[in-house]
C-alpha cells in the first residue's frame, strides 16, 4: 500500500463546496446524530490524528478515507476556530434529537398557554448554546452580552407565542397550530444577532484561499449572521409545518381519538423524520467557509488588503452554524 501523501487539505471539507450536494454530503456527516455515540477516546483519537496530520506526521496504517473520518469526528465537536471541545447539546449533531423533542412538544402542546411559555423557554435556551458554541471566529462574549441575547430572545419569543395565540383563539384550530413555528421565526431573528452581537462589532477573521489571516470584518460577521439566520429559519420550516397538517387530519380519525396518548410520540416522531433531511440541507445553502468580495469589507480593510495582497479578489470567513 502506497503511503498517504501530505498534500491532502484539511483545511476544506471532503466534497466539493461549490455544488449545493457536496455542501449537502458535508453537513449531512456533520450533523449526524451518531457523532453525539462517539467516546472520548475516539475524539481524542480523532484531534490526534487531524493535529498530527497538519503536522507533517503520519499516523502508521492511515488511509485516506481513515483521515476524513477522523476529520469529520473531529470537526463534529470541536470548534473550528478556537479548537475548544463544544459542549454535547451544542453540537450541530444534537440538533436533530434535541429538537426532535423540543420541537415536537412546542406542536403538541401548542392549546395550553403555560406549555407554550414552557416549551418556549426551554428551546431558546437550547439555541443560547448552540448559538454560543457554534459563533463565528475566535472572539470572545461578556456574561453580560449573553444574559442581554437570553433574555431578549427568549421574551421575544414568549410575546410572539402568547400575543399570536390569544389573536387567533377565534380562528380554526388549523391556524393556532402554526403558532410555534412563528414564534421559533421571531426568535432566530432575534437571538442569533445577539448571541453574536460581538462578532458585528469587531469583526470575524478573513483570510486568504489558503488561509492566511488577513484581517477582521464586520461586514463578514453580517453576512455570515445573515445566512445562520436564513438556514435555521428554513431548516424550522419542513418540521413545524407538516406535521401540524398531517395532525390535523389525523386527530379526526378514530384510531387516534381512541388512543390520544398516541397524538405526542407520533408529532415528535414526524417532526424527527423531517429534521433529519431539513437541518443538513438547509445548512448546505451556503458553504461553511464562505466568502466576501473584497470591494464589499470596510473601506480600511479593503486598503489593507488590496496594498498588501493586490490580486486578492475575494476573502473567506467562518460563517457559524
Amino acid at each position: 500500500m502506497s503511503e498517504l501523501p501530505l498534500d491532502i487539505n484539511l483545511r476544506d471539507p471532503r466534497w466539493d463546496q461549490t455544488t449545493f450536494m457536496g455542501r449537502a454530503k458535508h453537513f449531512f456527516a456533520i450533523t449526524n446524530p451518531l457523532n453525539l455515540l462517539l467516546s472520548e477516546e475516539k475524539l481524542q483519537n480523532a484531534q490526534t490524528i487531524v493535529e498530527n496530520y497538519r503536522a507533517g506526521i503520519l499516523t502508521p496504517g492511515l488511509t485516506e478515507d481513515d483521515l476524513w473520518k477522523a476529520k469529520y469526528n473531529y470537526d463534529s465537536a470541536f470548534h473550528p476556530d478556537t479548537g475548544e471541545k463544544i459542549h454535547l447539546i451544542g453540537r450541530m449533531s444534537a440538533q436533530v434529537p434535541m429538537n426532535m423533542i423540543i420541537s415536537g412538544c412546542m406542536l403538541t402542546f401548542y392549546r395550553n398557554i403555560s406549555a407554550v411559555v414552557f416549551w418556549q423557554w426551554v428551546n431558546q435556551s437550547f439555541n443560547a448554546v448552540v448559538n454560543y458554541s457554534n459563533r463565528s471566529g475566535d472572539a470572545t462574549i461578556t456574561h453580560a452580552q449573553l444574559v442581554t441575547a437570553y433574555v431578549s430572545a427568549t421574551t421575544g419569543a414568549m410575546v410572539t407565542a402568547v400575543g399570536l395565540k390569544a389573536l387567533t383563539k377565534h380562528l380554526p384550530v388549523l391556524v393556532s397550530r402554526f403558532i410555534p413555528f412563528t414564534s421559533v421565526a421571531a426568535a432566530n431573528c432575534i437571538n442569533i444577532p445577539l448571541m453574536r452581537q460581538r462578532e458585528m462589532l469587531l469583526g470575524i477573521p478573513v483570510t486568504d484561499d489558503l488561509g492566511h489571516r488577513l484581517g477582521y470584518s464586520s461586514k463578514a460577521a453580517q453576512l455570515g449572521i445573515f445566512q445562520v439566520v436564513t438556514s435555521r429559519i428554513s431548516m424550522a420550516i419542513p418540521a413545524m409545518t407538516i406535521p401540524p397538517l398531517i395532525m390535523n387530519v389525523l386527530e379526526k380519525k378514530d384510531f387516534l381519538k381512541q388512543r390520544p396518548s398516541l397524538l405526542g410520540p407520533l408529532q415528535v416522531g414526524m417532526v424527527g423524520f423531517c429534521l433529519l433531511f431539513a437541518t443538513p440541507l438547509c445548512c448546505a445553502f451556503f458553504p461553511q467557509r464562505s466568502s466576501i468580495s473584497v470591494n464589499w469589507l470596510e473601506p480600511e480593510l479593503r486598503a489593507q488588503i488590496k496594498k498588501q495582497n493586490p490580486s486578492t479578489k475575494v476573502v473567506y470567513f467562518n460563517k457559524g452554524l
